[in-house]
C-alpha cells in the first residue's frame, strides 16, 4: 500500500477539453434557437456541474433539455477535441510509483472513462469519482471523500491538485492539502488565496508533493 494519495481534478488540470465544451454548448444553445453566450462566460463556469453552467448562462426553465443536448454532442466529439495539456502525462508517470491515484471531476462518468482511456492514462488511476457518482460536487468534500474512502487515504498524505478554487475549496473541506495549478480555467489572483501552494501545472505540481513526500520519510 502507498503512503501517500493525489486527486487530481480533470479538465484544466489534466486535460483540455475547451473546444469540445464549447462546441457542445454551442449546439445546445442553437438547437433551441438560442445564441451561444460569450466563450468567456462559458469558461469561467467550468468545473461546475453542467446544470449549473446553464442556469447562470440563462436558461430558467427546462434546464435538463439544454443538458441533454450537450450530452448528446459532447460524446460525439469529445475524442476529436480534447487532448492532454502540457506536462500532464508525465505528471502521472511520475506520480504513480509514489502515490495512489484517483480522478474527481463534475464530469459525467462515461466520457470522463472514454476520454481518460483514449489519451492512454485510464490505467493509471484506481478511482475515478465522477458527478453522478456523489450527491454533492466540490467544492462540497464528498467527492474526495468518496475517492479517500475507497482508497483507504489518510488526510495527512492526501493532496488534490486543481485549477480552481472549487478544487481548492473542496480539498480545504475535506482536510487536505491543495496545489493549485495555472494550466487550466481558474483565475491566478483567486488561486493564489485558495490554494496552499501554486503550481504551473500538474507537473510541477507532482514533482512539488513528491519533494515533500521524501522530506516527511
Amino acid at each position: 500500500m502507498k503512503k501517500y494519495t493525489i486527486l487530481f481534478d480533470l479538465d484544466g488540470t489534466i486535460i483540455d477539453s475547451t473546444p469540445a465544451i464549447l462546441r457542445g454548448f454551442s449546439y445546445a444553445f442553437n438547437k433551441f434557437g438560442l445564441s451561444t453566450p460569450p466563450h468567456e462566460k462559458i469558461l469561467s463556469l467550468i468545473g461546475h456541474p453542467l446544470d449549473f453552467m446553464f442556469t447562470h448562462l440563462g436558461i430558467k426553465e427546462d434546464v435538463e433539455k439544454f443538458v441533454d443536448a450537450y450530452k448528446e454532442h459532447y460524446r460525439v466529439i469529445a475524442k476529436d477535441f480534447t487532448t492532454l495539456l502540457p506536462g500532464a502525462k508525465e505528471a502521472v508517470q511520475e506520480a504513480v510509483p509514489f502515490a495512489n491515484l484517483a480522478v474527481v471531476t463534475t464530469k459525467t462518468g462515461v466520457y470522463s472513462i472514454e476520454l481518460l482511456q483514449h489519451l492512454g492514462l485510464m490505467d493509471c488511476f484506481e478511482v475515478v469519482i465522477r458527478r453522478e457518482n456523489v450527491i454533492h460536487p466540490k467544492p462540497h468534500p464528498e467527492p474526495l471523500l468518496k475517492a479517500m474512502h475507497i482508497l483507504q487515504a489518510h488526510k495527512e498524505y492526501t493532496f488534490m491538485i486543481g485549477d480552481t478554487c472549487l478544487d481548492m475549496e473542496a480539498a480545504k473541506a475535506a482536510e487536505v492539502r491543495g496545489v493549485g495549478v495555472l494550466c487550466g480555467y481558474g483565475n491566478k489572483e483567486e488561486l493564489q488565496r485558495c490554494a496552499h501552494w501554486l503550481k504551473k501545472d500538474a507537473f510541477e505540481a507532482v514533482l512539488f508533493i513528491k519533494k515533500l513526500s521524501k522530506s516527511n520519510n
